[in-house]
């Protein structure tokens, strides 16, 4: 299993930006990256100084998104969504984002799930409860 160290995730959204920014063919997962980072030009000056990516430190104290763990969860929904893992959640998705008019804003509630779903196993010392987190988010896009 590939595990990604904090840096490597930070040069992947730096490099997938500056490459978007100078007009440079994109790998497919580039691309996905690149699609999402364009929906949050909230991050834009995060990405465009990897120097400045790799040293900053996001605190909740300090009410700031991490703008990489942020990028990181839309790109696993996307995949989770792409193999349907767990199963059921593409489905689960698509009608949340038919029921938002978004999938962009889908992606935001389905973070929170997730999010839930990762803090409950640290606490627990449990392996991630994937069914708990399908019915969050079938909850979710059913109200």
């Amino acid at each position: 299993m590939f595990q990604p160290s904090q840096d490597d995730v930070r040069r992947f959204f730096c490099a997938a930006f500056a490459r978007r920014r100078a007009g440079q063919p994109l790998a497919p997962m580039d691309a996905l990256a690149a699609r999402w980072i364009d929906e949050h030009p909230e991050y834009h000056g995060d990405l465009a100084d990897e120097a400045a990516a790799l040293a900053a430190v996001y605190r909740v104290e300090d009410g700031r998104t991490n703008p990489f763990l942020h990028l990181s969860m839309h790109l696993t929904i996307e995949e989770q969504c792409s193999i349907d893992q767990p199963g059921g959640i593409r489905q689960a998705v698509q009608l949340l984002a038919g029921r938002r008019g978004s999938l962009h804003a889908a992606h935001h509630e389905v973070m929170e799930c997730l999010g839930e779903m990762i803090w409950t196993s640290q606490r627990s010392g449990l392996p991630p409860d994937g069914l708990a987190y399908l019915d969050a988010v079938r909850r979710r896009a059913t109200r």
